[in-house]
């Protein structure tokens, strides 16, 4: 038969295409037979052909714009379902947010998300450029703060194309740093302007658009903070305060702030590492290190402690925020980990809560605050054992787990838990819809590995839906929440580009 090696070739990538992983496993283990090795070796003409096709591509993934093309799709297509679950009906949820001064004036929790009416699903691919924390300006533009083989970079992208409209890059992070350094050290302000540590000790403003409202990055402030700071320490965390004051923290536990007004840079030595971002309301900003909750407030000589509550075993998420004066956090305590509140008056414990199972339990992501003042409450996932591809790979999963936690007449409660599995980044609550918009993982015994954003009901836990957002690793959105805009799309930055799920009636 003509061309039959062809054909297997191409069988063997459409059954991949189709059933997942296992299939080239497979024929990768018939190639340990010889004779199926013996009548595979490719003729002189066909080697040459499978490298002309091999630059051909090569030349048109390097030569084609950035998310011009789809992120490309893994295996598995027909053995992980494309949705799962029913359509929701919106149920506005009252939430009373304490909002950090100097932020953007867009709330995405105010906006609606998609409700799963016949989603769809669109990407765009950005090669190996990972984002982090993503915002939305005034225009609906998303802007990031990525990583490409280059290293950091502000980019502010269309949200109907997709496409990039502006990029900006930043300093290399220096040898002998920590891998944090740059990573999350982002905000937008109320102008919409992008404030950004770098990883050389500078914080830069950054205009999003121009006097014509065009995208457009360029630098409007510097402040350098080296004089502050030892050689080989860098901020991995910024925040708005009271003033226009930007707060900051450090990999090795430095907090300080810039003051736009006269540029001088204050900085408190706490002398224990940060390694997660701070809250910030109207009166002080609270910090997390290894050992200690901290609430400081900007005092005449530079941060000033109010108090210290320490806790046991090193937090995985920030503090949050909850309405009624109180702040909650995660630690890492043996066998079981916890949901600790406390007063943000005075620091004084409230109460704690153990949450999933021992030896189950840790978390790496953004506590979620839901509920109204007569019930505060907040959400968290279980990112136990998530970490890495090799945590994903072949269908695999990390530990499942989603739960409430509501305080109650002075009391921790669950109020409900769910066995999602979310591996990497934090929900993001719509108050508008009532739904927790959360990316999460399927256990595939076929190996594949199936992505989705799934809608949770922020009152009960059901998954009232998830739409599948791609196959294969280039769908991990790693530390990256969904993020919402007016027009009730969902953006999902992943290690490889950005997806996009939206209501077919909306596009």
């Amino acid at each position: 038969m003509r061309y039959a090696r062809t054909t297997v070739l191409l069988g063997v990538l459409a059954l991949w295409l189709a059933l997942g992983p296992w299939v080239l496993l497979a024929a990768a283990a018939a190639l340990a037979v010889p004779r199926v090795r013996s009548w595979l070796r490719p003729t002189r003409r066909a080697t040459l052909g499978l490298a002309a096709g091999a630059a051909a591509l090569t030349a048109l993934v390097v030569l084609v714009p950035d998310g011009w093309l789809p992120i490309p799709p893994g295996g598995g297509t027909l053995v992980t379902p494309a949705y799962l679950g029913r359509p929701a009906v919106a149920a506005p949820l009252r939430v009373d947010l304490p909002r950090a001064p100097g932020l953007t004036e867009a709330d995405p929790s105010a906006w609606a998300g998609p409700l799963g009416e016949s989603p769809r699903v669109d990407s765009a691919w950005f090669g190996a450029e990972s984002c982090g924390p993503v915002g939305v300006v005034r225009e609906d533009r998303l802007v990031a703060l990525c990583t490409d083989r280059r290293g950091p970079l502000l980019r502010v992208t269309d949200p109907e194309t997709l496409r990039p409209l502006d990029r900006k890059a930043l300093p290399e992070r220096p040898d002998g740093t920590g891998e944090r350094c740059g990573s999350e050290g982002f905000y937008l302000a109320a102008d919409d302007r992008a404030v950004v540590a770098t990883t050389d000790q500078r914080v830069l403003v950054v205009a999003t658009a121009d006097a014509e409202g065009d995208a457009d990055l360029t630098t409007v402030a510097s402040y350098d903070l080296g004089g502050r700071l030892p050689a080989d320490d860098c901020p991995v965390a910024l925040a708005p305060g009271a003033g226009g004051r930007t707060w900051f923290v450090t990999d090795r536990g430095h907090v300080g702030t810039v003051d736009p007004a006269d540029g001088r840079v204050r900085v408190l030595d706490l002398g224990e590492p940060v390694a997660d971002p701070v809250a910030v309301d109207r009166t002080g900003v609270y910090v997390v290190t290894s050992e200690a909750l901290y609430r400081l407030h900007a005092g005449a000589d530079g941060p000033a402690v109010d108090w210290r509550a320490s806790y046991e075993r090193a937090s995985g998420a920030a503090p949050t925020l909850l309405p009624g004066g109180l702040v909650a956090l995660a630690d890492n305590a043996e066998p079981r980990m916890h949901v600790v509140v406390l007063r943000r008056g005075d620091g004084r414990r409230v109460c704690a809560r153990a949450v999933f199972g021992a030896d189950e339990g840790a978390t790496a992501s953004t506590l979620v605050a839901v509920g109204s003042g007569v019930a505060p409450g907040v959400v968290m996932t279980d990112n136990h054992g998530a970490g890495g591809v090799l945590s994903t790979v072949l269908g695999r999963v990390p530990e499942p787990g989603v739960a409430r936690v509501d305080v109650r007449g002075g009391e921790c409660t669950v109020a409900w838990t769910s066995d999602a599995v979310v591996p990497g980044a934090a929900p993001r609550l719509s108050r508008a819809t009532g739904l927790l918009y959360a990316v999460t993982k399927r256990r595939s015994w076929w190996g594949a590995a199936s992505w989705y954003l799934s809608g949770l009901d922020a009152r009960t836990g059901r998954t009232v839906f998830s739409v599948r957002t791609g196959l294969g690793a280039a769908f991990d959105n790693r530390d990256a929440e969904p993020v919402l805009t007016r027009d009730g799309s969902a953006y999902v930055a992943t290690v490889a580009g950005l997806v996009r799920v939206r209501d077919r009636a909306q596009g």
